[in-house]
């Protein structure tokens, strides 16, 4: 008699998809220097506490081989406008048996134009979609103003806990 080996959750296989203004895309090598570009700015890697400063070529392609186990996944945030133009990266990350979480950074040129909110409301509805047994969270500096209001617009809720990175507090997706 066989067993069938029942699948293990993954990111690998994460589709991309589609807002009103972005084309949102698992990373590939090919985008390694836009992310470089986008990312390497002290207002990015000075928030992201895993992040290189300065973030370099290399930076950016080992960020994106990171997603070959299927733990981790960053997806670019693309302006639908000008193709060519990486206003942002959405990551996401397998965590234990029961969560999920997702982070993202927003480069300086698109900040304020509602990019962040339109591609983590995506991506949420995705993960929502693919892991629907799993809790969804996120961790935030209570001082990181503008991402703590975008992520409580979103439908996050502090859990009282800290992060597991230093001077974060965890939060938890309470939408449906």
């Amino acid at each position: 008699m066989f067993f069938r080996r029942a699948r293990r959750d993954s990111l690998i296989d994460l589709p991309g998809l589609e807002t009103a203004r972005l084309t949102i895309t698992p990373l590939g090598a090919e985008d390694a220097p836009a992310l470089r570009r986008l990312t390497d700015d002290p207002a990015i890697t000075g928030a992201v506490d895993f992040l290189a400063t300065p973030f370099t070529l290399a930076d950016a392609e080992a960020l994106i081989a990171s997603g070959r186990h299927g733990r981790d996944r960053f997806l670019g945030a693309w302006s639908r406008d000008d193709a060519t133009a990486l206003v942002g990266v959405v990551g996401t990350h397998l965590r234990g048996e029961g969560a999920v979480e997702i982070g993202y950074w927003i480069g300086g040129a698109a900040r304020g134009r509602g990019f962040g909110t339109e591609a983590v409301s995506a991506i949420l509805g995705l993960l929502r979609r693919r892991f629907p047994r799993r809790a969804i969270v996120a961790e935030c500096r209570p001082g990181n103003v503008a991402s703590w209001g975008l992520l409580h617009k979103l439908g996050f809720r502090e859990t009282g806990s800290e992060g597991h990175r230093p001077g974060r507090r965890q939060l938890v997706h309470e939408g449906a």
